[in-house]
């Protein structure tokens, strides 16, 4: 008997790492049926901070293109306004200082959410379009984006690593510590960066054979457009039960999700005062956007970045995230001053092609 093919939906488009994915077939909640991504297929990710995964299989993959269709055309320079302003950001990274005085964490990334109205971007050749105005004017190690009519609009310039699997091992390059030189960067930026690279070593224990979690690069310094990083790695050999394991992803999410260098350490009382000072939703700011292949042998490779540099669009409005990591060698005026050097560039690609100054 001929088994019938999978229906197949000739809508969406997926590209990451040069390869373009098209055709949907299917989406899933990752958590929830993490059993799906042991199935071959190519798929694409992309997770809200809050901690729903999904993931979209395709259908047909390629090379990708040279070139994209369609024209961007962002919001007006002068339309986005921040969902806290430059008072009430400094106010809370006081208050995360208070926390950090009375012992409750070391360490808290505190965010806020750029937004502008933007009424005519919801296609692929818009997504396709800004993706290609990125990539001219700030190119990043893990751009890409994801676009499925009525379910997802992530476009990224993600410098960041959070987990690569490929031949059983896991990997991160958490970031900590920005600023506009190498001369710029400062001992309050190395310590935070050890602080977290911890945090990582720690996570990725839970799900690797022990003994063989290392930090192979410390505080190494990545020059990117208009900033420099302070980026670390990690990596470990994947436990045989959770290599093989039907609910891999479940328990890789589990072990390090949210990533460690957007949240904080410890990570649970981190979150706690995030949901306490942040006056919106992050979505997909700060979680995951990347790829997952599964070949027909059952081995996996994948690359998820940390959903930083990124903009979505839902509603009409386009959206992109910035913040700080707070420790108690802050200084308040100085942290936000890194959160517009985060988003002075990109915001300002999106709105008319150059850098820009953000909104207080």
């Amino acid at each position: 008997m001929r088994v019938p093919e999978p229906t197949v939906s000739t809508r969406g488009v997926a590209w990451f790492a040069g390869v373009e994915a098209s055709d949907v077939v299917e989406v899933v909640d990752v958590r929830a049926q993490p059993e799906r991504l042991t199935e071959p297929g190519w798929w694409a990710v992309v997770g809200d901070f809050e901690g729903t995964v999904r993931a979209w299989r395709f259908a047909r993959t390629r090379p990708a293109r040279g070139a994209v269709p369609g024209r961007w055309s962002g919001p007006d320079p002068a339309a986005w306004v921040s969902s806290l302003d430059r008072a009430q950001y400094v106010a809370a990274v006081g208050r995360v200082r208070d926390h950090i005085e009375e012992g409750d964490v070391y360490q808290a990334n505190l965010c806020r959410v750029l937004s502008a109205p933007l009424p005519a971007a919801g296609g692929e050749p818009a997504a396709r379009a800004l993706g290609a105005v990125l990539d001219a004017g700030n190119p990043a190690p893990f751009s890409g984006g994801v676009q499925v009519p009525g379910e997802v609009w992530v476009v990224t310039a993600s410098p960041e690593l959070f987990l690569r699997v490929e031949g059983g091992v896991v990997s991160s390059g958490p970031i900590k510590g920005t600023a506009a030189t190498s001369d710029g960067l400062t001992e309050k930026d190395r310590a935070e960066n050890v602080m977290i690279t911890d945090l990582v070593r720690n996570d990725l224990q839970k799900v690797c054979v022990p003994g063989t979690v290392e930090v192979t690069t410390l505080l190494g310094e990545e020059r990117h457009p208009g900033l420099v990083h302070l980026v670390s790695t990690v990596q470990g050999v994947l436990d045989d039960d959770v290599a093989q394991a039907k609910d891999l992803w479940a328990r890789l999410l589990d072990a390090t999700y949210p990533p460690g260098s957007v949240s904080g350490a410890p990570k649970s009382s981190a979150l706690d005062i995030i949901a306490a000072l942040e006056t919106v939703p992050r979505g997909p700011y700060c979680g995951a956007v990347g790829w997952i292949e599964v070949g027909a042998d059952g081995s996996v490779r994948a690359e998820l970045a940390v959903g930083i540099r990124t903009f979505w669009w839902a509603d009409d409005v386009l959206r992109f995230g910035t913040g700080a990591g707070i420790t108690w060698g802050s200084d308040p005026e100085g942290e936000w001053a890194e959160t517009e050097l985060k988003a002075r560039r990109l915001v300002g690609l999106a709105s008319d092609g150059a850098p820009g100054r953000m909104t207080d």
